[in-house]
């Protein structure tokens, strides 16, 4: 699945440490948890969006839960790479993790990961039938995480420096 940097990471993840993955949506986020050791993800659950009201004491519960090392939130772009309506608000959300947990936060692009987690969905025994079901965003986060454990072990030259 074509995962970019969005940009260079914030944080990296050693083996064996833990990570959050958050799929950014004005009407909801989807969240994940992973391992770099397995370079693995899944899906946790999906809280409100932004236009909703970000439920940031879940957000907290989750961190006291899993008790992440960094925290990994896809920004996404549109095919030829630039930003679009959502983008800006995804890196704000980021900044916002940041700020109240204290947690390193990386960004990458997450292009297509709402369509690979559809789709992983659909074929998995008893997949859903049901198109844009809001477990996806949960799912789409599980595949942002591991594609950002991938960029990790494998970085590309296509990564920028943090600003």
């Amino acid at each position: 699945m074509p995962v970019t940097p969005d940009r260079g990471p914030a944080a990296t993840v050693r083996p064996g440490h833990a990570a959050l993955g958050f799929d950014f949506g004005l009407a909801r986020i989807g969240v994940a948890t992973g391992e770099a050791i397995t370079g693995s993800a899944r899906p946790l659950c999906v809280l409100p969006g932004r236009d909703r009201g970000i439920d940031w004491k879940a957000i907290g519960r989750l961190i006291a839960e899993w008790r992440p090392d960094v925290l990994v939130v896809g920004a996404p772009r549109h095919a030829d790479g630039s930003a679009n309506a959502v983008t800006e608000a995804a890196l704000r959300f980021g900044r916002q993790l940041h700020g109240r947990f204290g947690l390193p936060v990386a960004t990458i692009d997450e292009r297509l990961s709402s369509w690979e987690a559809e789709r992983r969905s659909f074929e998995s025994p008893g997949g859903r039938a049901r198109r844009r079901d809001p477990g996806s965003d949960a799912g789409a986060a599980a595949v942002i995480l591991e594609s950002w454990f991938n960029q990790q072990r494998n970085p590309c030259s296509c990564a920028t420096p943090n600003s």
